[in-house]
């Protein structure tokens, strides 16, 4: 079945005024849509997207390269990665050097605390203990944490007014001289389990460690020295329960 649709008429004019049927017949050039229209007296010639008709000279002459040579130099003169992290190696290995010797430590190359010595001395620790079969990282870590804070209490209750030792460089230390007993728990691998002479190593590397820090804690505070058999103590305290780690 077929619809049927009623179509009108369609009529072309075939006279009437030319100035209808002129506008009729005349079209208009569209503009495209990506060249915008602009005055005739812009100065910008690639604004016009008219390539061809800008000349040479109207940009310029050649680009200069100084920027990137100045780039350059701003990296040449940029600090290592390692000082604007704070870590200098130099002076890591001049404290723990100074550490080696109990009788004569060297107490001016600790006047600027840091941690980064004492947490690769941490590290170590734990890692000789971990040859050893003792998985021992965040014990380490928590008794560190408790000792440096214990000695910062004691030290400054005897002191009194005077003392003068902050948390930070008392980690420092405490840290610094916990090198006898990396060395101790390092020498224990070839050591045999239990007995005097066990005992005997322990005992030597505690007493030195407690020496070091002794003398380190004393020099860099004030209103130490009277008290020094007292803050020798409770260093070899701290040390005394590390080397029980590596004892047993």
């Amino acid at each position: 079945m077929t619809k049927e649709f009623s179509v009108p008429p369609v009529v072309f004019p075939s006279g009437g005024n030319p100035t209808t049927a002129g506008n009729i017949n005349q079209r208009r050039v569209p503009t495209a849509p990506f060249q915008p229209n602009r005055p005739a007296s812009s100065a910008i010639p690639f604004m016009s997207f008219d390539i061809g008709s800008a000349t040479p000279a109207s940009y310029g002459g050649p680009i200069s390269t100084s920027t990137s040579a100045g780039g350059s130099a701003s990296f040449d003169d940029e600090e290592p990665l390692l000082d604007e992290l704070g870590i200098h190696p130099d002076q890591i290995w001049k404290k723990t050097k100074s550490i080696l010797n109990p009788f004569r430590v060297n107490p001016t190359v600790h006047q600027g605390s840091d941690l980064s010595g004492p947490i690769v001395l941490y590290l170590s620790f734990g890692l000789f203990q971990l040859l050893a079969g003792k998985l021992q990282f965040g014990v380490i870590l928590g008794w560190i944490v408790v000792s440096s804070i214990f000695l910062y209490v004691v030290f400054n209750m005897l002191a009194g007014r005077n003392g003068n030792l902050d948390l930070h460089t008392c980690t420092s230390v405490v840290g610094y001289c916990m090198l006898p007993v990396v060395i101790l728990a390092a020498f224990s691998l070839f050591l045999p389990q239990g007995g005097a002479i066990r005992f005997a190593v322990s005992a030597v590397f505690v007493l030195w460690a407690a020496r070091a820090s002794t003398n380190l804690m004393v020099s860099l505070a004030d209103g130490g020295e009277e008290h020094s058999g007292l803050i020798a103590y409770a260093c070899f305290l701290i040390y005394t329960l590390f080397s029980l780690l590596v004892i047993f």
